[in-house]
């Protein structure tokens, strides 16, 4: 079965524009993705369509194959059905430009299920995921049947759990594989109400009764949708992330104080003598960066000020804790209310108050100007001292952990 891996990157992004272009240590995204499919066995070959002459000269630059395709397309797959009117093969992979960290092994079972499935004429990829990631729009949820074949897509938490402990969610993949004649069939297609309602091409086959198999895989590294995807997988590709500790990749919850680690614990005070406190930006991108990774992230602080709060419900934290007296009690019936257990929780802390919340989780971080005896119970010290960026650097150790 003669297969393409066919790239489809299109100049305009609306939360990252030229995003196919992002430089990474020097080289465009699209290169990581273009390398990365390169490795994938058994394929005859890995085309970019693009939709401007820029990406054109970005890949031929690297010496990566390229062909202009027009940019009416609304969807990846069009872009790809017109590759196939020009490209002959019997089997083509959608691979998105903006997956940099894809892992070929992932793309190599889903070409050779297809290989396998003769009656199958498209094929996606899929991994499970914990009840708050599911409940992210998004975040693509797929349920898949006895004959491991997707029944449905939705931006909504599938299956609805009436009873959440049978409940198991899977995020979609986004990688698909078409043979040959269904592209050539999927532009006469119409949209039905559900693709239109969740704005999920997908849709479209399953409404025209193709039959799309999915084939599990271990939990995927991120994409690059936004400004702090990016950053965050620049870090991972320059290697400047240290090696992690067992069972971070587990963390479903980061708990953190306030002063002396989201804040430097200095107080300043306004004109009206309104007490102040300087939080640092790279903060706010963790915060981001842990939900985006299906991790929730709650403040908990001895500590309750207005100025506070409205900075951490600014920041948008999951869960905002404050004027605790027993920071251990809080976090006990915080992780009973999520669900979660010890082992899926961190703490981050830095002074002896902090010390009842390190019992009630697996993981203790400590910044690296805490007390010395919090230093000493914690699992691990950060580099970073409190309010420059603490938070930043354990979302970092967490995401590395996930793409071991």
């Amino acid at each position: 079965m003669r297969t393409v891996i066919v790239i489809p990157a299109r100049l305009a992004s609306t939360r990252l524009p030229e995003k196919p272009l992002q430089l990474i240590e020097g080289k465009p995204l699209v290169q990581y993705t273009y390398e990365a499919a390169a490795r994938v066995p058994g394929v005859a070959g890995v085309l970019v369509a693009a939709d401007d002459a820029r990406i054109v000269d970005a890949v031929r630059a690297f010496g990566g194959e390229v062909v202009l395709t027009s940019r009416a397309h609304p969807t990846g797959t069009d872009r790809l059905a017109e590759v196939a009117r020009s490209h002959e093969a019997d089997l083509y992979v959608n691979l998105q430009c903006d997956e940099p960290l894809v892992r070929p092994e992932d793309v190599a079972r889903l070409v050779e299920g297809m290989r396998s499935r003769e009656e199958a004429t498209c094929g996606t990829l899929f991994h499970a995921i914990d009840a708050h990631e599911a409940a992210r729009a998004s975040v693509v949820k797929v349920v898949v049947g006895a004959r491991d074949e997707a029944l449905y897509f939705s931006r909504s938490p599938i299956p609805f759990a009436r009873n959440p402990a049978h409940a198991r969610y899977l995020k979609h993949v986004g990688i698909y594989a078409y043979r040959r004649e269904l592209l050539a069939r999927y532009a006469v297609l119409t949209p039905p109400p559900e693709e239109l309602a969740e704005s999920l091409e997908q849709l479209r086959l399953l409404h025209a009764g193709e039959r799309m198999v999915a084939f599990e895989i271990e939990p995927t590294g991120p994409g690059v949708d936004t400004p702090a995807d990016l950053e965050a997988v620049r870090r991972l590709l320059r290697g400047e992330l240290e090696a992690v500790a067992s069972g971070f990749a587990d963390v479903r919850v980061v708990y953190t104080d306030v002063d002396g680690v989201l804040t430097d614990g200095g107080l300043y005070y306004d004109a009206q003598g309104e007490a102040l406190k300087r939080f640092h930006v790279r903060d706010g991108t963790a915060v981001k960066i842990l939900q985006a990774a299906g991790v929730r992230v709650v403040a908990v602080s001895g500590r309750a000020g207005q100025a506070t709060r409205t900075r951490l419900v600014e920041l948008a934290f999951d869960e905002v804790l404050l004027g605790v007296e027993d920071k251990g009690e809080a976090v006990q019936a915080s992780l009973a209310r999520l669900g979660f257990r010890a082992h899926e929780a961190a703490f981050i802390g830095d002074d002896l108050i902090d010390l009842p919340a390190f019992e009630a989780c697996a993981h203790a971080f400590a910044p690296a100007d805490a007390a010395g005896l919090v230093r000493a119970r914690a699992t691990h010290v950060c580099a970073t001292v409190g309010g420059a960026g603490v938070l930043r650097e354990v979302a970092d150790l967490l995401l590395a952990a996930r793409l071991r």
